[in-house]
Formats: C-alpha cells, structure tokens, sequence
C-alpha cells in the first residue's frame, strides 16, 4: 500500500484518493436520485390510478433507456473519456428527475423514466470505468467502498421520500427540490475525477490479447476450432460475470420497485414504513460494502459471494413469508446483506479481465445486469398481476442460487 506523498504510476496518492472520493459521491448522487422516485412508487400508483401491469410498463421505461445508454456508453468513455460522461450524465440525471415529478399519466411516467434511465445508465458504466482506473493506480481494491456509496444514496433517497410521504409532501415537491440539490452536489464533487489522460485503459473494443489468450487456449487446438477457442476464452468471464450480475440485479431492483407496494398493499403498513423495505436493504447494503473490500481481501471474492447467496434467499424467503411488517423489513435487509457484494467484485473483475477493454467489459456486464435490476421489476409486475405479487417475489430468492453455483467467474 502506498503512503502519503508517494506517487502511483503518474499520478499522487493525494491526487488519486480525491478522484476516489469524487468517484464516490458521483455514485451517491445518481443511486439517491433514483432512490428519491423509487420511495414515492406507491403514491404515483395511487395518484395516477395504475394497477400493477400499469405500473410495470411505465417502470418499463427505465431499462429501455439504460439498455440503450449502456451499449454507447464504454464507446462515449473513450472517446471523451469516462470523468466527461460521468459528469454530464450524473448532474443530467439528477435534473431528470422533474420529468416523473410532473408526469401526469402513463404515457408521460414512462417517457420521464426513459430518459432518466438512459441518464443513469452512461452515469453507471463512466463511474465504474473511473473506479476500476483507480483501483488499478492505487494497486489495492476500493470498488466495494465505491459502491458503499452508492448503498448510501439509496438509503439516504429511500429516507428522505419516506419521510417526505410521511409528511404529506407531494412527489412534485419533493423531488423537484431533490433534483436541484443532488445536480449542484454531483457537479461540485465530479471535478475530481481523473481526465482522459489519466484514464488509459479506456479504449473501444479489441480482439483478446494474444499472450492472455495463449495462457488458456492449448497450442494443440486445431486451426479451425482456434478462432472459436480465443474468443471464448478472451470472453466467456465477461458472460459469467454478467449472468452473475443479472441475478443480483433482479433482486435489487424488486426489493426497490416492489418491497414498498408489499409492505403497503400485502401487509397494510402504513405510508412511511413502505419506504423501510428498501432502506433496510440499503443500510445493509452500504455497510457491507464500506466494509467489503478487507473482506475479500481475506476470505477471496468466491467464498464471499456464496455465502452472501444464501443470506440473500433466507432474507428474501423471511420478508415474504412473514405476516408482520417489521420481519419483512428485517428480510429485505438480510437480503441485502447477501447481495452486497455482488456488483463491486462483479464490475472490478469485468475491468481486470485480461485481454478485453475495461470499459468495453464493464458495459456489457452492465447492461446484461441491467436487465435484471430495470427489466426485471416490470416483469414481477405482470407475474404479480397474474399470480399475486408473493409468489412474483419469490423469483429473485431462487436466482440467488446460481450466484453461488458460478462464483468462480469473479476468482481473479
């Protein structure tokens, strides 16, 4: 580990640990954003008079655009580099937030939440992008820590419109003056970041690199299969790696979209107590990833995602099989517990796969994940609305099982 006053590379610890500290509150300020919406889900329900397939297809807005951002995004990272993306798409997504706020049907929902989604999609790949160049310069893991800051904005945007429902605040009001104060502090803290010239492992797409290929693929292969052989092994963790974070993401983004709805309508708790499901989970989620670095540092990331695994299914089989709110809420947290780990060790093993560009990696992996943490709540919706929404629920506690089954993809 480096100390004060050495440099790293090119560039100072000082200088290293302040980009680091940017990288951080770039990740705060877009989860709490998002976080702000996603607590006053229940209220848009009941204002715009949406039924769950309703409410589903206007959430179905948010992967479209992510889906689409993250495909441009690692493109948009190496060409302008990832602090110039992660800037404009972060204080951007911040001031997305007035398009849900003064959506006044479903049509106007969904298209607010497409944009937003887009927004926060290139924010994501461009911060990611940031921490994996740090992580690189510092010579030691910090993606957890990043991510814990992430868990904070989810927890602090979950409080807050919890507390601005409990106060009677409408969701115009309340994420009007949201979206002012997280862009002014998106932009302030995201000078920091390291600029192009110090974000070299930003390029477009590449074939794998030849020793990295020549280290798994035995010379004895024949011609023909040997093209097949390189880009399997130049690719195949990125796909692993990717289904991992599919799995998780499912989760996350049902216990965010659904947990309220759940506490709300399932369990009849009242307004403020819906937003807990999610704050629960986010407290968790901060804490395990603020301390998770040291702890893959000492039992390996394998080991850490397994056992979190199955903390994530028996937290998420006790908040569905509970009558009483309070153990709900108690489960969503222990499946978030389990899952916190997931996405910093996924997207940091993405960045360090030899032979495939950092960027390129993180945003497919990204958008693979994306699909469960934006795709995946609007399709429990229609499910629920068929089913019942416990039974739609009970779809991420089993997805976590082949979380542990594929592991291994993040061993570095």
């Amino acid at each position: 580990m480096s100390a004060p006053g050495e440099t790293t590379g090119r560039l100072s610890v000082e200088r290293l640990q302040r980009a680091r500290w940017a990288a951080l509150w770039v990740f705060f300020a877009f989860s709490a954003a998002v976080a702000d919406f996603l607590a006053r889900i229940p209220q848009f329900k009941e204002d715009l008079g949406l039924d769950d397939a309703q409410l589903g297809l206007a959430l179905l807005g948010s992967p479209v655009g992510a889906l689409v951002a993250v495909q441009l995004a690692g493109s948009a990272a190496g060409r302008w580099g990832s602090k110039r993306v992660a800037r404009v798409s972060v204080i951007g997504g911040c001031l997305a937030l007035f398009l849900p706020a003064f959506a006044w049907n479903l049509p106007s929902l969904a298209v607010g939440l497409l944009v937003l989604g887009a927004l926060m999609g290139f924010t994501d790949v461009a911060a990611n992008a940031q921490g994996v160049a740090i992580e690189q310069q510092l010579r030691r893991p910090i993606m957890n820590g990043l991510h814990g800051g992430y868990s904070l904005g989810g927890l602090f945007g979950a409080l807050v419109g919890s507390g601005a429902a409990a106060l009677g605040l409408t969701p115009r009001v309340h994420l009007s003056v949201m979206a002012l104060v997280l862009a002014v502090g998106a932009w302030a803290s995201s000078r920091a970041l390291l600029g192009v010239a110090d974000d070299p492992h930003v390029h477009p797409p590449a074939e794998p690199d030849a020793q990295a290929v020549a280290a798994v693929v035995p010379e004895t292969v024949e011609p023909t299969i040997g093209g097949v052989a390189r880009l399997l092994a130049g690719y195949r963790a990125v796909v692993l790696l990717a289904l991992i974070g599919l799995c998780s993401f499912v989760g996350e983004g049902a216990v965010a979209d659904w947990s309220g709805v759940h506490l709300r309508e399932t369990l009849d708790s009242s307004a403020g107590v819906a937003g807990l499901g999610f704050a629960g989970m986010s407290v968790a989620m901060a804490a395990g990833r603020f301390a998770g670095d040291r702890v893959v540092e000492r039992f390996g990331p394998v080991r850490v995602l397994r056992i979190g695994a199955l903390i994530a299914a028996l937290g998420m089989t006790l908040a569905l099989a509970t009558p009483w709110p309070a153990l709900s809420v108690l489960g969503f947290t222990l499946f978030g517990v389990g899952v916190a780990p997931v996405a910093p060790v996924t997207f940091s093993a993405a960045g360090n796969t030899p032979g495939v560009p950092a960027a390129w990696a993180i945003s497919r992996v990204t958008g693979i994940a994306y699909i469960g943490l934006l795709a995946g709540p609007p399709v429990i919706g229609f499910i629920a609305h068929h089913t019942g929404l416990t039974t739609a629920l009970a779809i991420p506690a089993v997805l976590v099982a082949i979380i542990a089954l594929t592991a291994g993809a993040v061993r570095r």
